[in-house]
């Protein structure tokens, strides 16, 4: 049957073989205008304030083809949901949830069942009743690059409404508290070089140092350190290598210093 909501499975570098899940429109709709963004630029009309909302219900054909591509990989390890942008503007993400979890309990799998997992860029993570919504998914990957301002306009652009950082770390750590216990909260954070002697990019010391302090705050279950993969929107960023990556989770874990939080590099 022809796709509407659905991408892959495929194999992620942080979730496994993943399904994927679009609950946006299609075209991106996003609060960030990342640099480094794999799926290409915001264009002015789809950079929308954290407060825009769509109504975008499911349609009967979301669990037709849910059902139709679930039955022939019983070994997929998530349902991901977050790719045209960010997936919280949707007012109805959990009804698609909902089918999601009646679809997943009637198939069967031949290991552990899949995670449900979103992805998130954390800018409406303010608002009580997107926090809300987003602790009932299972594995919440959180989108945390930057923790001064000056980065955070530099690497992420966000839409002028956004709020500033410090706002953005306070709601990563009231969601971790909100979470129920069973539930896994991931901290993402891509860094990335510049060609461009006028562009700071984000891999640079003042902004990890602040950075570690903030996942000190947030005690998530996991850092994902890991860099561009994909052509990103900007032609003047690139890709930090491996060494990179390992000594910079090695200063963050010298921050943190909480056994219990998970760095890792991808």
């Amino acid at each position: 049957m022809p796709r509407e909501y659905t991408y892959g499975p495929f194999q992620s570098r942080r979730l496994g073989l993943s399904l994927g899940i679009n609950v946006l429109p299609n075209y991106k709709l996003c609060t960030f205008n990342c640099v480094y963004c794999e799926i290409g630029i915001t264009d002015k009309d789809g950079l929308v304030s954290p407060e825009f909302r769509v109504k975008l219900p499911p349609s009967a054909s979301f669990r037709k083809e849910l059902i139709s591509i679930l039955t022939h990989v019983p070994h997929l390890d998530s349902i991901t949901f977050g790719y045209n942008g960010e997936p919280t503007l949707n007012e109805n993400l959990l009804d698609f949830l909902k089918i999601a979890i009646d679809v997943r309990k009637k198939l069967n799998w031949t290991k552990q069942k899949p995670k449900l997992t979103l992805f998130t860029n954390s800018s409406t993570l303010h608002f009580d009743e997107i926090r809300e919504r987003v602790k009932q998914f299972e594995f919440v990957l959180a989108k945390l690059d930057v923790a001064t301002n000056e980065d955070f306009k530099r690497s992420n652009r966000p839409h002028i409404n956004s709020p500033d950082i410090e706002a953005v770390i306070d709601s990563l750590v009231k969601l971790r508290h909100e979470m129920p216990e069973n539930h896994e909260l991931a901290i993402q954070t891509l860094v990335f070089n510049s060609y461009k002697d006028d562009f700071i990019p984000n891999n640079n010391l003042k902004n990890l140092n602040k950075l570690g302090h903030a996942i000190k705050r947030i005690k998530p279950n996991f850092v994902q350190i890991y860099s561009i993969a994909r052509i990103p929107a900007e032609y003047f960023v690139y890709a930090i290598d491996d060494k990179r990556k390992s000594e910079i989770v090695n200063y963050i874990e010298e921050v943190v210093q909480d056994n219990d939080v998970q760095i890792n590099f991808y």
